[in-house]
């Protein structure tokens, strides 16, 4: 699959690609095909596995801005006169001119930006985030998958009531059948629910083992309060700030 590099960071050997399907996959140094130096832009070419990229191998790199120092507006520059004595005289102002931006090899329109709509999150945890235990999810997606999950539990129960009610089904096989479709659904439901739990969890900064606090007493209560909270403003081990999500401008004190 084809994506952009979206973090790397060399230190921690680790870093994050949005693919051509508006996934995005988390990556190791040992994922990398060959030595190289990768940075957010690059355009690379990788295996998806499980929310993970494998085999990742960069095609294009960003363009880099052009070496050397450029004048700063009102700055003095050198310059020499006859006699070769420097002379201090404002440099002209001139605009900083910006480096081209790097267009990826796929556009948005053909791919399109990940959707932040209630369904696209549902849709989305029950097909290509099935059993995605990686990255993170925002308090809107877990809550999204959470609220459909309950309305299909509830219009399935109905649709099996006017079933019954029309086929005339007997009052001893209706229970038998309403529990084996409720049943199948509830499974169908488990893989995803803990996946999207596990990434609400990585949105906080905290490890996805504490699903695990479902199994003693109140830690089902923990669980809730962890889905309530705000996402953290700044990429963590488990991903870079979910789509949607408002992150405070970088505050640069004045000189």
């Amino acid at each position: 699959m084809r994506g952009e590099m979206l973090h790397y960071d060399e230190a921690q050997g680790f870093g994050f690609i949005e693919g051509a399907d508006g996934n995005r996959y988390g990556f190791t140094r040992e994922d990398l095909r060959q030595a190289m130096a990768v940075g957010k832009g690059t355009e690379v070419e990788f295996t998806p596995s499980g929310g993970q990229a494998r085999d990742v191998f960069p095609i294009h790199a960003p363009v880099a801005r052009s070496a050397g120092p450029m004048p700063q507006p009102g700055r003095s520059v050198p310059q020499f006169g006859r006699r070769g004595v420097a002379d201090s005289q404002p440099a002209p102002a001139q605009a900083v001119p910006r480096a081209p931006r790097y267009e990826p090899a796929y556009s948005d329109a053909a791919y399109g930006e990940p959707s932040t709509g209630l369904w696209s999150y549902f849709w989305r945890a029950i097909t290509t985030n099935y059993v995605n235990f990686s990255g993170r999810a925002r308090r809107k997606e877990y809550w999204a998958f959470t609220l459909f999950m309950i309305l299909g539990g509830v219009v399935l129960g109905a649709l099996i009531g006017i079933f019954a009610a029309v086929s005339g089904q007997d009052e001893q096989s209706l229970p038998i059948m309403v529990l084996f479709l409720l049943s199948a659904f509830g499974l169908a439901m488990v893989l995803p629910s803990i996946a999207v739990t596990v990434r609400r969890i990585h949105d906080l900064g905290l490890s996805g083992w504490f699903y695990l606090l479902i199994f003693v007493p109140f830690g089902g209560f923990v669980l809730l309060v962890f889905t309530l909270l705000p996402s953290q403003k700044h990429d963590n081990k488990w991903g870079p700030v979910p789509e949607g999500v408002s992150v405070p401008a970088l505050y640069i004190p004045d000189a």
